[in-house]
């Protein structure tokens, strides 16, 4: 028998119950991603290959090596990989890119000139690959009146991997799948190997880097943002830990600021703090301008 035969013979590591919520405790109180009692299959196939890598005999010895052992944080952002999807694309959520270019952008701008700051500010958290930030950019580039303004847009995630694809903005063809030709050709050039890369007048509006969004000293370190994106993340966490990441992002945005959630989510049961907005093509998310002082004393 070859050795290629014997390793698909291989047998599975098992995982036992208590292994199993040592495990997923341990991952919830790290990042909030949530597991149910019926995902015991998931995280055994998915980890299994974690501890043939590292020549570890069971599930227990892999926690104690998540948790003492000197690489665990690279460990860690490993199991982040083998646990969530990072599925996007260019110019995913159309009629929401719509919504923020023609309604939430002049508003921004309006009130901006208003009060005489010429700086817009928008976090992209759990980008993934990239595509996010950098479509956020291409949109920004063709606003004219932001030539004059210090843009800056933020992308960041937990998964150490997704994050190298987005620092060196090289795509195939999966992520082109909502982009227009003329959009392609504007902003990307081509690599030897057939593959598009962000032009550098793009990527010079975007920082990537590494985040835990349960990590709240670090994300206190962001600042205030005028927008923050983030679609399709929140899913992963079960109540309470949804509840923790919204309320960050409310202290994060500025008064009047805009959160744009996954068309599948949104902050019902979550949070009251924000105003839910119409606008023609979606509905978004605002931060309220505090209440007057005089009326807060009356609640």
């Amino acid at each position: 028998m070859n050795s290629a035969a014997m390793l698909f013979m291989s047998p599975d590591i098992p995982m036992n119950t208590d292994e199993f919520r040592l495990l997923r405790d341990f991952i919830y109180q790290y990042c909030g991603l949530n597991f149910t009692e019926d995902s015991k299959y998931l995280l055994e196939k998915r980890l299994g290959k974690r501890l043939q890598k590292h020549n570890l005999k069971n599930f227990k010895d892999y926690y104690y090596f998540l948790r003492y052992h000197p690489s665990k944080e690279q460990e860690l952002s490993e199991v982040v990989d083998q646990l969530t999807t990072n599925e996007t694309y260019f110019f995913r959520e159309d009629f929401q890119l719509r919504t923020f270019v023609e309604e939430i952008l002049p508003e921004v701008r309006e009130r901006k000139e208003r009060e005489g700051k010429k700086s817009l500010r928008i976090w992209s958290a759990g980008c993934s690959t990239g595509e996010e930030p950098y479509t956020i950019a291409m949109l920004l580039r063709d606003q004219p009146w932001l030539s004059s303004w210090k843009v800056e847009i933020v992308g960041t995630d937990i998964s150490q991997r997704v994050l190298q694809v987005a620092r060196q903005g090289v795509y195939g063809e999966a992520s082109f799948r909502n982009t227009e030709e003329i959009d392609r050709l504007r902003f990307f050039t081509s690599t030897e190997d057939g593959k598009s890369r962000v032009k550098d007048e793009i990527r010079s509006l975007v920082s990537i880097s590494h985040l835990n969004l349960f990590d709240a000293g670090r994300i206190v370190l962001l600042g205030r943002m005028d927008v923050i994106f983030c679609r399709n993340v929140i899913i992963y966490f079960d109540i309470p830990g949804k509840k923790k990441v919204i309320d960050s992002f409310f202290q994060r945005l500025l008064p009047e600021g805009y959160l744009l959630l996954g068309h599948s989510e949104s902050l019902i049961n979550l949070s009251t703090d924000f105003l839910l907005r119409h606008f023609k093509h979606d509905m978004v998310y605002q931060k309220p301008l505090p209440a007057p002082l005089g009326k807060e004393l009356k609640k």
